[in-house]
């Protein structure tokens, strides 16, 4: 549960988006480590948007590192939440939101974290396109859908500063 949420927290993945991952899409040995967000046949994604390159920083990177080093007989990052004929989405979050109950604020849940991010980033002044970019939100405007989206290396420096 802490790795699921570390993950999420210091991302801006969305539960369904962390439950669902494969071991394979987490890049700790790669020169920036980072997420590999795909869809998958047990875990779609929300938006085409959602498909996206995450830095991993901070506690994010210290539960990848541990998610890589167990679970050594499943190819699933989380296969109490996920298989891969579905991933459980709703089941982790009720887990998790009444693990976190004894730890937060009333009102904060998984999702939370989420929005967290969001306002991490802008206390850093992140501009609001890398900001939808790391956390997979649509930007507005008919350009925006234009090129290769920011490159892994810019991602990083921003999340690099919260």
């Amino acid at each position: 549960m802490r790795w699921l949420i570390a993950l999420i927290s210091d991302t801006g993945m969305r539960l369904g988006e962390a439950a669902g991952l494969l071991k394979e899409d987490i890049k700790v040995h790669h020169p920036i480590p980072h997420i590999d967000l795909k869809p998958h046949s047990w875990r779609t994604l929300k938006t085409k948007g959602s498909q996206r390159l995450i830095p991993l920083t901070n506690e994010a990177l210290w539960a990848s590192r541990r998610l890589i080093e167990a679970n050594n007989d499943s190819i699933l990052a989380f296969p109490r939440y996920c298989s891969e004929t579905g991933c459980k989405a709703n089941s982790a979050s009720g887990g998790l939101n009444k693990w976190l109950h004894q730890y937060v604020p009333d009102n904060c849940v998984v999702h939370s974290f989420r929005h967290s991010l969001r306002d991490r980033l802008r206390a850093v002044e992140c501009p609001s396109d890398i900001v939808d970019a790391i956390g997979g939100w649509k930007t507005s405007g008919v350009g925006h859908g234009y090129g290769n989206g920011y490159p892994l290396e810019v991602l990083e420096r921003w999340m690099m500063k919260i």
